[in-house]
């Protein structure tokens, strides 16, 4: 919990207790005191809150990375060895495969950039 939290509770609490003060003795300077006090402790109080909330969702996402960084190596040795297993089951499939695979990127690396359309010129 943090302490902007615990302070605002506190100044919203002796807020209150000043309003019904004010309140019981008549006395219109107090009650406005106490009703500014409970409004800067609840301010306070909720800026806490979101000090947490940050600080715990903050806390999850870096878990999560976390986890996911640690659970990666695993995935890409697990699809390499499947990969390799494929390889030895179809070595000449595994061959043509990478060679359309090539042919394709070759294709979209040599091509040349489009021209602009000629009604758009000035």
């Amino acid at each position: 919990m943090d302490k902007d939290r615990i302070i605002g509770s506190a100044e919203e609490y002796a807020g209150k207790v000043g309003n019904t003060v004010g309140s019981m003795t008549d006395d219109k300077k107090a009650q406005a005191e106490g009703l500014a006090r409970q409004a800067k402790g609840s301010a306070q109080e909720l800026y806490g809150q979101t000090k947490d909330m940050a600080r715990e969702a903050t806390d999850t996402a870096t878990q999560y990375a976390r986890k996911v960084y640690e659970n990666s190596g695993d995935a890409v040795r697990d699809s390499s060895q499947v990969l390799a297993e494929k390889v030895k089951e179809n070595p000449l499939g595994s061959v043509v495969l990478a060679g359309v695979v090539g042919f394709g990127l070759a294709l979209l690396l040599m091509r040349p950039p489009s021209r602009p359309s000629h009604r758009w010129r000035s």
